[in-house]
C-alpha cells in the first residue's frame, strides 16, 4: 500500500534595486536552477530542461539519492516555473519501482511601494510502496517521519535559495553593465554600485 509524503515551503526575498530589473534575470532559468543545487550535482538536458541529483536522503534506516527531472521555465511576465518530470531512485531497484515523486514551484516578482519582491512556493509530493518492514510500521510515525524530511529538504533549498540568487543577480547585473559600459563608442567607464 503506498504511503503519501508532503511538504509545502513559501519563500520571499527583498531584492536590493539594481540597474537592471530583476525581471530581465528572471528570463534566465538555467542561472536560477544554479541558485537552487550545486553546480556538480545540475545536468542541463535541454534549454528548459534539468536533471538534479539530490543528496542522499535518510528515511529511518533508509538511505536513497533521488534524480529528478525538472522543467524549469519562465513566462513573459517574469514568473519562473518548476515541474518535475521524472525521479529515479539510484541503486535501490524495488522502491525505484514504487516511486513517485511530483515537485511544483513558482517564483514571481511583485512591485511594491516599498521596492521588488520575490515571492514563491514549492509542494512536493512523493507517493512510495515501502518493503516490509516499513509496511508494518504504523501509518502516522511513516507520515511523520515522510513530512519531516520532505520538508527539510524544501527548506534546505529555500535557505540556497536566499544565499545564492541576489548573489547572482548581483554578480550578473555587474557583468551585463560592464559589458554594456565597455562596448560600443562609450569612452566612459560603468561606476559600479559596491554594497
Amino acid at each position: 500500500m503506498a504511503t503519501k509524503f508532503t511538504a509545502s515551503q513559501s519563500v520571499e526575498i527583498a531584492v536590493p534595486e539594481q540597474p537592471i530589473p530583476i525581471q530581465h534575470y528572471l528570463r534566465q532559468p538555467q542561472r536560477l536552477v544554479k541558485a537552487l543545487a550545486d553546480n556538480s550535482r545540475i545536468e542541463q538536458l535541454s534549454e528548459e530542461v534539468f536533471r538534479l541529483k539530490m543528496r542522499p536522503l535518510s528515511f529511518m534506516s533508509l538511505s536513497i539519492q533521488p534524480t529528478v527531472d525538472m522543467r524549469v521555465w519562465a513566462e513573459s511576465n517574469g514568473i519562473i516555473n518548476l515541474r518535475s518530470l521524472g525521479c529515479e531512485i539510484l541503486g535501490f531497484e524495488y522502491i525505484n519501482q514504487r516511486f513517485a515523486l511530483n515537485l511544483k514551484g513558482h517564483l514571481s516578482p511583485k512591485e511594491l511601494s516599498t521596492g521588488t519582491r520575490l515571492q514563491g512556493r514549492a509542494d512536493l509530493e512523493v507517493l512510495v510502496d515501502l518493503p516490509p518492514p516499513f509496511s508494518f510500521t504504523p501509518k502516522p510515525i511513516l507520515e511523520a517521519t515522510g513530512n519531516a524530511l520532505l520538508k527539510s529538504v524544501l527548506l534546505s533549498v529555500k535557505q540556497r535559495l536566499l544565499n545564492q540568487l541576489l548573489a547572482d543577480y548581483r554578480y550578473w547585473v555587474i557583468s551585463q553593465t560592464k559589458d554594456r559600459g565597455l562596448s560600443g563608442n562609450s569612452t566612459e567607464l560603468p561606476i559600479l554600485n559596491a554594497e
